[in-house]
């Protein structure tokens, strides 16, 4: 522990990597240790392994439906996260690990933790996306193991009074479930600015910073200045420090409350200002956003959690829900991206050595219906509507693969696209355009392939940060080629949600931002008080540069901030 952040007369400031903007100054709270659950191994009778297995599986079952039903009625990512531990509660293959163990005399508790530990290191070795998953799933078994002893369920503790969450990692589930009134912030010792918890903060609008090195030393109660932007927590700030800081905060949150749209630099330049949406609960509670229209309509979640494929009529119904909420507005629809951290139940999964890098998006939809089945419901659900709607697919790496989605999507009426996440489809974007209407890039992803770094890994997380500007080349090529074909190129990952990256972007030439409702407005009052100009000037600064902190430093320079 250093000694700075033990001795109460000094202050001490602690960096880590920029996930959600924001300035916050408020005491800390930690969740609380979580309960152990005693766990016999002591064997069990022959006559009894039957009972036994059924209270595992009544266990998991009543966990599964918690889960789910905490999906159903949240929106957003949040959901997404949600329907996924739901789905982890009620897999097969765990269960049936843990049924294994039961069968040759394990109780319960040891099995569920055994199976759990199987899986565990699985996901580790395997690295990418599915490590991430080991977090979550060990939330889901410690779930279970409580129900089956009858304990409180898990979680973060509710604060007494507003406060500043600070964790060495947080399940999902738990993020998820935070309330914004009383977590003011979030700030975590492990994770990357494009984590699963990373992102629900984005969309609950909580400041947040992950990989701060050092932050398991600052003990609960502790008053703290967190400032999301700069990625920078100060432990026992001064009053003129916090002062200062909230200041120029309030200032930059009132110019945001007062920008109504349409998205536009100060002087003209328009640049479309979008959404990401989930469902229609979420499309909405969006229309409150002066969000021109939706950017990323991610369709995973009448695909989650269910045995068997949903029927056209039953997708179609989900994707009336959101075209509905704009119906005279751009939607730009996903189509599935499953694989990889988000399994199917009903399709064949083939044992692989690295997810990440094989059947997920596309790849996983071609050759079994899913993906014309999709097609058709959103043709349905898009044939009442007077406004075109726009369709891309995930994980696109050829021009072929672009090409004979765009002839699918256009036999339907509908406008074709492609994300690009993926180098490759970067460094060929001109021949992608050739085929399909426009592109929108996913910068998660194309950080994490780019770069060679498990977004999910705290080691790595400077690696993943969407100012890297080995990135920014890419999405810069990725709009030189758009505007060299007279085609819109879109951002719709986390980097879309950053106002000065965003400056950025604009500088490039990507023609539309697309954000979590809580971003839209910040977005759009920070181009709104800048020329094109300058966001030229900040584009080509950062190109100069070769390191994150390097790039956010030049972009403030050349916009006088």
């Amino acid at each position: 522990m250093s000694r700075s952040v033990q001795e109460n007369t000094v202050s001490a400031v602690l960096y880590g990597t920029p996930a959600v903007p924001g300035v916050v100054a408020a005491p800390t709270v930690r969740p609380g240790p979580r309960v152990h659950v005693a766990v016999t191994h002591e064997p069990i009778a022959e006559s009894d392994r039957a009972s036994e297995l059924a209270a595992f599986r009544r266990a998991a079952a009543t966990v599964a439906d918690r889960l789910g039903g905490r999906a159903a009625a949240a929106h957003g990512a949040a959901a997404e996260v949600l329907a996924a531990d739901a789905a982890m509660a009620a897999d097969p293959g765990w269960l049936d690990k843990a049924a294994e163990q039961i069968a040759v005399g394990l109780p319960a508790g040891a099995a569920a933790l055994a199976a759990t530990d199987h899986f565990a290191d699985l996901f580790t070795i395997l690295g990418g996306l599915m490590a991430e998953r080991v977090t979550d799933l060990r939330d889901v078994c410690d779930r279970v193991l409580a129900e089956l002893a009858g304990a409180p369920e898990p979680g973060v503790p509710v604060p007494d009074r507003p406060s500043i969450l600070l964790a060495t990692d947080l399940a999902p589930a738990d993020t998820a479930g935070l309330d914004p009134n009383l977590v003011l912030g979030l700030a975590t010792s492990l994770g990357g600015p494009t984590s699963h918890t990373a992102i629900i903060a984005r969309q609950l609008g909580l400041p947040c910073v992950v990989a701060v090195a050092g932050l398991d030393d600052i003990p609960a109660g502790t008053d703290i200045l967190l400032d999301g932007a700069a990625g920078r927590i100060t432990v026992r700030p001064s009053a003129e420090a916090v002062a200062l800081a909230t200041a120029e905060h309030r200032v930059a949150a009132d110019r945001a409350a007062a920008w109504t749209g349409p998205g536009a630099t100060a002087d003209g330049h328009r640049v479309e200002i979008l959404v990401n949406v989930q469902d229609g609960a979420g499309a909405r509670a969006a229309r409150h956003t002066p969000a021109e229209g939706v950017g990323l309509f991610r369709t995973e979640l009448c695909f989650l959690d269910r045995e068997f494929e949903p029927t056209p009529a039953e997708q179609a119904a989900v994707y009336t829900e959101v075209l509905d909420a704009y119906p005279d507005a751009k939607v730009v629809l996903r189509t599935l991206d499953a694989g990889s951290d988000k399994p199917l139940r009903f399709a064949e999964h083939p044992e692989e050595a690295n997810p990440a890098l094989g059947l997920r998006g596309i790849r996983i939809t071609t050759d079994n219906g899913l993906l014309e089945h999709q097609l058709d419901a959103i043709a349905t659900a898009a044939s009442t509507r007077t406004a075109p709607t726009w369709v891309m697919a995930p994980m696109v790496s050829t021009a072929a693969e672009a090409k004979s989605f765009a002839a699918l999507v256009r036999a339907r009426g509908l406008v074709p696209g492609v994300m690009v996440e993926v180098p490759a489809a970067a460094l060929l974007a001109e021949a992608i355009l050739e085929h399909v209407d426009f592109v929108s890039i996913g910068t998660n992803d194309l950080a994490q392939y780019t770069m060679a770094a498990d977004r999910m890994s705290p080691l790595l997380a400077t690696l993943t940060d969407p100012w890297q500007p080995a990135v920014l080349s890419l999405v810069a090529r990725t709009a030189t080629a758009g505007r060299v074909l007279g085609k819109p190129v879109g951002v719709c990952g986390e980097a879309a949600a950053d106002p000065l990256l965003a400056c950025v972007l604009t500088g490039f030439g990507v023609t539309s931002l697309s954000a979590a409702a809580s971003a839209v407005t910040g977005v759009g009052a920070a181009l709104a008080a800048t020329t094109l100009a300058d966001c030229r000037r900040a584009a080509e600064a950062v190109l100069g540069t070769t390191d994150p902190a390097d790039a956010r430093a030049a972009a403030r320079k050349a916009l006088g901030l």
